[in-house]
């Protein structure tokens, strides 16, 4: 993705060496492993994040700092770009478009959801409409889960930025009605759902941030569709569980995310993204 010396978004809340304070200790590294593959990517109950033990953190080195300011500046490129992408299609619904702002974090912090941490991967809370990232999550995609370059990272952003969209457009109001009313195992097959239409949603902002800024490559859009499937619940479940559960998926397995991206992408119609629909996956 071309995005050096592009606009940076200025809807950015940078905590980075700010201690967020401590987390109440419980659960241990298999509670730990568990609640990464459930949350990874946003979504599920943030209440469970009291469980996890905090990051020991460790001081930087330059070269550390500077690959990380980096990340920072990149992230604030592509979310510049989602505002101008969901305020031109929001306009094209009538509807008004109003900006998510991004928490950059180390470690730990607070959010109107609870507890944010690393471990968790980034999520996007509706409470506050912020999107939280601890850009370690970048180097967890290369190194964890071999999703390499820098467009991996955008789908991430794009992703919990779709969750933004959901939110605007009423469909969170609706989860959370869903939530109150059905078990769990039930519900986990609404979050699924959930979960397919903001990686679509990151597909339509890749289709038409490339259609306005003719900035995106073919190869970044292979990058985003390897991230989506080094995050799929089977492939996740598979590698920290050893057996898949498709009844406590919540985000979807790996074809279905990698799917989602890319119907958004190819067509860039908003109106085929109603991942509720009978059979829709």
């Amino acid at each position: 993705m071309q995005w050096q010396g592009r606009r940076e978004s200025t809807n950015v809340d940078d905590r980075r060496g700010i201690s967020g304070g401590g987390l109440a200790i419980g659960g241990g590294v298999i509670g730990i492993i568990f609640i990464l593959a459930k949350f990874l990517l946003g979504g599920g109950d943030l209440n469970d994040l009291q469980q996890l033990v905090p990051p020991q953190q460790q001081e930087m080195t330059q070269e550390q700092k500077a690959a990380e300011d980096k990340e920072a500046e990149f992230v604030k490129v592509v979310l510049a770009d989602t505002e101008d992408v969901w305020t031109k299609l929001f306009k094209d619904m009538g509807r008004t478009y109003t900006d998510p702002t991004l928490v950059l974090f180390n470690g730990t912090t607070t959010s109107g959801c609870g507890y944010a941490s690393a471990q968790t991967g980034p999520f996007y809370c509706p409470a506050d409409d912020n999107v939280y990232i601890d850009l370690s999550f970048a180097q967890q995609l290369r190194d964890q889960f071999g999703a390499t370059g820098e467009f991996a990272l955008a789908y991430v952003v794009a992703h919990e930025v779709g969750h933004h969209v959901q939110d605007l457009l009423g469909v969170t109001q609706k989860m959370e009605q869903l939530q109150q009313q059905l078990s769990e195992e039930d519900y986990n097959k609404y979050s699924v759902r959930l979960e397919l239409q903001a990686d679509f949603y990151a597909g339509i902002w890749a289709h038409y941030d490339q259609q306005m800024k003719n900035v995106i490559k073919p190869q970044d859009i292979q990058e985003a569709l390897n991230a989506a499937n080094a995050i799929g619940d089977d492939r996740l479940q598979q590698e920290y569980q050893g057996t898949v559960t498709p009844d406590s998926f919540t985000h979807g397995t790996s074809a279905q995310r990698m799917y989602w991206f890319k119907k958004g992408y190819e067509t860039g119609d908003l109106s085929q993204g109603n991942t509720f629909a009978s059979g829709a996956y």
